[in-house]
């Protein structure tokens, strides 16, 4: 069963990429195939758990505009995954149309949105929702069933969010890596609402820039991105962590500000739900130093700060943390880059390390190594399960 599985998943894969290679003659297609590779320095901790995985991703891209100024893009994306089946998934990224007018446009279908301003925690980006299985950053985001309507103007823009499906969290199984002690069943959710999925969500963002100040502020109504997990018992009752999606309104704020060579960065919001209201804000800048030591290099310190008024009852790891970084750029033709981060609990001894490094070989081929390290995590920190999880990441990607 698990080989048919490959040979279909595989097949599947391949006739995607044969497909739209065949009607691309007059249209853009690029993107990209993966392989990659996750090591991990210790033995597993949960039972179940492979101990290393290796995997394949591919995502093409697909792109044309008409002379009218209508644009289709298409963006699926799937991975097979050696070790884990919740991470072996297909997801729809982007498939929509936009249409330009003379002092709006509009965008119909699947779609991708990021709001933000900080380097290491996102507060305000809420329209998709997080892909947890394809890295604990939360950078990685599922396609959101959306429309579209944004209104230019010289005083700022003006964007509107119709968001009539929602798209539910995904998370390690049983076999995977980084994850939580107890498996969360995501095949049975719970919702505030009695819509459940079907319920329909709306935001709303302005944007300006002033002078070298860039600033958004948003609102979003409806269903959490972020799931509360609570201990109970799956259909073959085995304990499991089940997702809970309450109702919530969401104001935000994000800014950048350039002042020679710094740049300050903030996102806030405050949000209201049952039973939380509560403030929780990241701020903090990056400086640029030019040309190091006579080379064409620049190095970038970071430093920023994150607060959650709810203290430890806050659901994030985030309550009251430091972050510092240091990002690398070579300017090289291969596009070498270096990212080396750290993340301090100041209410105890956790820490998280991070590294991530890319560069090019040639014009097709790119290379990314990361790695992660959790240390000293006491037994009541939110990371705690992923204490033995210490690992490193080579993806070697494919482009066309």
């Amino acid at each position: 069963m698990v080989k048919d599985k490959i040979i279909l998943i595989v097949g599947f894969l391949g006739c995607l990429v044969g497909g739209f290679a065949g009607i691309a003659q007059a249209h853009e297609l690029s993107g990209f195939l993966a392989v990659e590779g996750r090591f991990f320095t210790d033995s597993p901790l949960f039972t179940g758990q492979e101990e290393h995985n290796v995997s394949l991703a591919l995502q093409p891209e697909y792109y044309h505009q008409w002379q009218s100024g209508l644009r289709v893009t298409f963006v699926p994306f799937g991975r097979l995954d050696s070790a884990d089946d919740q991470r072996s998934h297909f997801d729809i990224r982007e498939l929509n149309l936009l249409y330009p007018g003379e002092s709006w446009e509009v965008r119909f279908g699947i779609g991708k949105v990021f709001w933000g301003a900080t380097e290491f925690v996102h507060l305000v980006d809420i329209v998709n929702q997080t892909d947890g299985v394809e890295s604990i950053d939360g950078e990685d985001k599922l396609g959101q069933p959306m429309l579209h309507l944004s209104l230019p103007r010289a005083w700022g823009i003006v964007d509107f969010f119709a968001l009539p499906f929602f798209r539910e969290r995904t998370f390690p199984g049983q076999n995977g890596r980084l994850r939580s002690e107890l498996v969360v069943d995501p095949e049975h959710p719970l919702y505030e609402s009695g819509a459940e999925e079907n319920h329909f969500d709306f935001a709303l963002r302005y944007s300006h820039t002033l002078g070298e100040l860039d600033f958004g502020l948003s609102y979003f109504n409806g269903t959490d991105r972020q799931p509360m997990l609570s201990p109970g018992l799956n259909r073959q009752g085995a304990p499991v962590l089940i997702p809970y999606y309450g109702q919530i309104q969401q104001f935000g704020l994000d800014l950048q500000w350039v002042f020679g060579g710094w740049l300050w960065k903030l996102e806030s919001i405050y949000r209201q739900s049952e039973p939380d209201h509560y403030l929780a804000a990241v701020g903090g800048f990056e400086y640029t130093f030019s040309a190091i030591m006579s080379t064409v290099a620049d190095l970038g310190l970071i430093g920023e700060y994150a607060y959650d008024d709810r203290n430890d009852a806050a659901t994030t790891p985030y309550e009251k943390d430091a972050m510092l970084g240091l990002r690398l750029a070579f300017n090289d033709a291969a596009s070498s880059e270096l990212l080396a981060g750290i993340i301090i609990d100041l209410d105890s001894s956790a820490r998280i390390v991070s590294l991530e490094a890319n560069r090019r070989f040639g014009e097709r081929f790119k290379a990314t190594l990361e790695a992660g390290f959790f240390v000293d995590l006491p037994e009541n920190d939110l990371a705690y399960s992923l204490r033995d999880d210490d690992f490193v990441r080579l993806d070697l990607a494919f482009y066309y």
